[in-house]
């Protein structure tokens, strides 16, 4: 069963905790730069973390169950010609996974993944930048700034991107 996933970017962990704890109840992760909700009704797995350079939605995605869940969306996704960036075993959010990433048209970075086993530390292998296309330039995930800089010819969404994504190499890979 698929869960949507939604992670932000926060100012303030403690207020921004209290404040969805009303909404979703008691977190099934805190740690002092991070909390999750998996949230039963809806299923939704909401995350905030203080490590963006700006508050707000970082990105958004789906959270698989099986192997087979996730490699149907990414024949769901290649079929229709996203961009798209894999990650084998991604070490992000206090997590390791399997990730498939792609942009959608206005260049908010979407993630679908099966998480494999928890971790104790947040994780870098995986780094996020200021943008939604430097993320997904970078391999994107949740968090740390890459020095990773969009270029003013087109992003993920483009025609071009999608080109190089035929040919096996999206947004910078």
């Amino acid at each position: 069963m698929k869960r949507f996933h939604v992670h932000m970017h926060v100012e303030d962990m403690q207020k921004s905790i209290r404040f969805y704890s009303t909404i979703f109840g008691e977190p099934a992760v805190v740690k002092p730069d991070y909390a999750k909700w998996m949230v039963e009704d809806p299923r939704l797995n909401f995350a905030i973390s203080d490590r963006g350079s700006s508050s707000g939605v970082d990105h958004l995605g789906i959270q698989v169950e099986t192997e087979e869940e996730l490699a149907a969306l990414r024949e769901r996704m290649a079929a229709d010609e996203l961009p798209l960036t894999g990650q084998a075993n991604a070490s992000c959010c206090y997590a390791k996974s399997d990730k498939w990433w792609t942009m959608d048209p206005q260049g908010m970075p979407w993630e679908t993944y099966h998480t494999l086993d928890s971790i104790p530390v947040y994780g870098g292998e995986t780094r996020a930048g200021e943008s939604g296309l430097e993320k997904f330039k970078a391999g994107a995930c949740c968090g740390q700034p890459s020095k990773v800089k969009a270029s003013a010819s087109g992003g993920c969404g483009t025609d071009a991107v999608r080109e190089k994504s035929k040919a096996g190499a999206c947004c910078g890979s």
